[in-house]
């Protein structure tokens, strides 16, 4: 099963529209093993330990709730699940991590740079990516840097897990990078 977590503050609405309905509609056209959609304040132990895969959605510009729900999110430290984190939930990946959530504003279409070539985003990505952030990452030592554009570290992954982080929209631009995940 493939858990989308909604990460948008009023949980269904225009953000979710805007942020989550897409990824949805993109996990759905090829995917027969099943898809739950849950607000992040609604997840429990059994949802996340049931999924093969997960992917932590963007929010709105001003949503910023979620930060002040990481303990929500410590589960990450322990699941063996594929995680993909979108805007938002690279920033949690990140915080959870040990890492920092810093100001770092970022819209509309950026120039992106592959550092690592084993990227998940490595064919998909045309140095090229859509941003849409308040916010950016400083990561701790735990990860591989695989993408950055001009002011942000735009693409992340674990050194030990499967949990990748993206700043940038791939539901955007770059759809082809949700259906490799």
């Amino acid at each position: 099963m493939i858990l989308i977590i909604n990460m948008c503050k009023q949980g269904l609405g225009l953000s979710y529209e805007e942020f989550v309905q897409p990824i949805d509609d993109i996990v759905g056209k090829d995917n027969d093993s099943g898809k739950k959609v849950v607000h992040y304040l609604n997840i429990n132990k059994k949802m996340i330990d049931k999924a093969d895969k997960i992917i932590i959605c963007g929010t709105a510009l001003k949503d910023n709730d979620y930060i002040e729900h990481i303990e929500k999110f410590q589960w990450l430290k322990d699941t063996e699940s594929k995680v993909l984190g979108i805007c938002a939930g690279a920033q949690v990946i990140a915080k959870v991590f040990g890492g920092k959530i810093i100001k770092n504003k970022e819209i509309g279409v950026v120039d992106i740079e592959i550092i690592d070539k084993r990227a998940l985003i490595t064919d998909i990505i045309k140095n090229q990516a859509y941003a849409l952030h308040n916010y950016g990452i400083k990561l701790t030592d735990s990860f591989i840097i695989g993408a950055k554009s001009k002011k942000s570290t735009q693409y992340f992954k674990h050194k030990e897990k499967e949990i990748y982080g993206v700043l940038f929209h791939p539901e955007v631009l770059n759809k082809e990078m949700i259906w490799k995940f």
